[in-house]
């Protein structure tokens, strides 16, 4: 069990993701395969049989589909049970758990109800997960007891209608009093989860502060009572699926908010907010990815036993085509939050990137999955009598939580290309002193010939999968010419150039979720004693779902230089400016 929470820090530790931008494959980090401690299996194994357990008796997520909201026995159940305090530490009342097991318990709750899972991750995962990183330690006594016992439930207080993903926009603010005793915070916050059970919230606002004799304002965390005097709440939010989960819009008048109920520095609102949500997204990238095999069962189960032209819909190719490709998914997706859980945990590795591509491909692949389930489904998927309608409406939020996974793909792109920016800016640099450079410039030139000449390799994968461990190797090197021929054309422009970022993103997601896979899939064969046959659950998943990615990825990267930007630029352009898609049939 974790004692003590890891923060991923980019500005210190390394990552893998990073290091691929430069054609470079930090095999340390991934290999081998995560084992969990024998802590970890008994505590996961003793805290999902009590949930299962209690969850066949107690949770019904039609139910609370229908009746939008949870039964009090619900969360009095999950209180109980200990739940509400899985990853606070032990010495504040929690459970103490690691990241590993915080994550698959995560995944067990989101597949058994998704709306129940928004509100175990509202709480803990992003909540009152700032005060478990950044609180002092009389904030941590004052609030995390009662936190972990779900006496207090926790929201995270980010977005406003004016800024989303762009928290710099935001215009939330919170002015010191003269006497340095209180804050006077205002603003609206909305999208808030758990907010009608919310007793605790974390906020941001700006703080003016003075820098260089200028007036400036700077991003500040806060936390406060959530039934202060000047906090009032809006009518819960009529939504698509995970209805149960109370979201609704908090206004802030004129409230006090104590000094010692600060978090943090002032101004260091911002780097808190991605700390959080950096480890939060593990967790709904675990629900996805548990969520799709229980979406998947249910088809299996209708394919085996619905029958057209005189035999199961179970045999036929097309169908089977959506059981292997979501199989082999599944597979790497497990393999992604297991090995990124398993940073977290380690320490001194920045992980945020990692847990950034994991929630993007796992949710994506929950939304398709519930769409190919309804569809193998047929008719029946489509009628609220069965569930998949809503699989269907409740997968749909994860590719919108914790960062839309369009600026998740701009935060990976741009994160990743600061390293080799950085180096070209430095020899740009060098190259107007040549003479006194001369060091730098020869450097530079004998590591561009390197990368040009001798792609990395991978040594730890296992010989049976040296065939994709290789296709990976050449994909990470094209990636990092690609790179560097890319800043070298754009310049600083590639910050707006998000074609290029999206290619970037998805070749770094491809790439990091199948050296995931190939570390999973080394594991299982090296534990058959090398024995293909029965390691083939793993080689056949790992085979499908590595070679399909590295496709991707080489696609991707190849579109960099060969493309239709500027075309697609042109049609977007006029449909924006007629508000019409294109141009209109030649009839009527």
């Amino acid at each position: 069990m974790s004692k003590t929470p890891h923060l991923a820090d980019p500005d210190k530790n390394p990552s893998f993701t990073k290091a691929i931008f430069s054609g470079e494959i930090r095999e340390d980090l991934v290999f081998p395969f995560p084992v969990p401690s024998e802590a970890d299996r008994e505590a996961a194994a003793a805290i999902l049989d009590s949930f299962r357990g209690w969850a066949k008796e107690t949770v019904d997520p039609r139910q609370h589909d229908h009746d939008g909201k949870f039964t009090d026995a619900t969360r009095a159940g999950m209180a109980e049970l200990g739940l509400m305090g899985l990853n606070i530490p032990e010495e504040y009342g929690g459970f103490g758990a690691s990241a590993m097991v915080f994550n698959r318990v995560f995944g067990e709750v989101g597949a058994t109800d998704p709306a129940l899972a928004v509100y175990f991750g509202a709480h803990q995962s992003i909540g009152c997960k700032g005060i478990t990183l950044f609180g002092t330690e009389e904030q941590k006594q004052k609030y995390l007891p009662k936190c972990a016992s779900g006496e207090l439930i926790a929201a995270f207080c980010l977005t406003e209608p004016g800024s989303g993903s762009d928290a710099q926009a935001m215009r939330s603010t919170a002015v010191l009093n003269a006497e340095g005793t209180h804050y006077t915070l205002n603003g609206t916050k909305i999208w808030i989860s758990n907010a009608g059970y919310a007793g605790l919230l974390t906020v941001f606002a700006k703080v003016p502060v003075e820098v260089d004799g200028k007036p400036k304002q700077r991003v500040t965390a806060f936390i406060v009572d959530a039934h202060a005097k000047g906090v009032s709440m809006g009518q819960p939010e009529q939504k698509m699926g995970i209805k149960a989960s109370d979201t609704r819009t908090f206004t802030f008048e004129d409230v006090q908010v104590p000094v010692d109920d600060r978090l943090g520095d002032v101004g260091g609102g911002f780097k808190i907010a991605l700390e959080i949500l950096n480890s939060g997204r593990l967790g709904l990238a675990a629900g996805s990815s548990r969520g799709t095999r229980v979406m998947m069962r249910h088809a299996l189960e209708y394919a085996k036993q619905r029958e057209q032209f005189g035999r199961p819909i179970g045999t036929f190719e097309m169908i089977q085509r959506k059981f292997a490709v979501t199989a082999a998914e599944c597979y790497a997706a497990d393999a992604g939050w297991i090995v990124t859980s398993a940073m977290v945990d380690r320490g001194g590795v920045d992980f945020s990137l990692e847990t950034a591509c994991c929630k993007i491909f796992a949710s994506e692949l929950a939304n398709r999955t519930a769409h190919e389930a309804l569809q193998i489904a047929g008719g029946i998927g489509y009628s609220k009598e069965y569930p998949y309608e809503q699989f269907v409406r409740d997968a749909r939020i994860n590719m919108i939580f914790e960062g839309t996974n369009e600026i998740l793909r701009a935060l990976i792109a741009l994160s990743a290309l600061q390293e080799p920016g950085e180096r070209l800016k430095q020899i740009g640099k060098a190259f107007k002193d040549p003479l006194r450079s001369l060091g730098a410039i020869g450097g530079y030139i004998a590591g561009r010939a390197k990368r040009q000449l001798v792609k990395p390799d991978f040594t730890r994968v296992h010989p049976l999968l040296k065939d994709e461990g290789e296709e990976l190797a050449e994909v990470i090197h094209s990636l990092a010419l690609g790179v560097e021929s890319l800043l070298m054309s754009e310049g600083k422009a590639i910050i707006e150039k998000q074609f290029h970022q999206e290619r970037l993103a998805n070749a770094a997601i491809d790439i990091y979720l199948s050296i995931c896979t190939l570390s999973r899939a080394t594991a299982a064969l090296e534990a058959a004693g090398g024995d293909e046959t029965k390691a083939a659950p793993d080689v056949d998943c790992a085979r499908l779902f590595v070679g399909a990615a590295t496709r991707r990825a080489r696609r991707a990267v190849r579109a960099l230089s060969r493309n239709q930007d500027e075309r697609q630029k042109a049609v977007a352009s006029r449909a924006l400016e007629s508000l019409d898609l294109c141009p209109e049939v030649p009839i009527g």
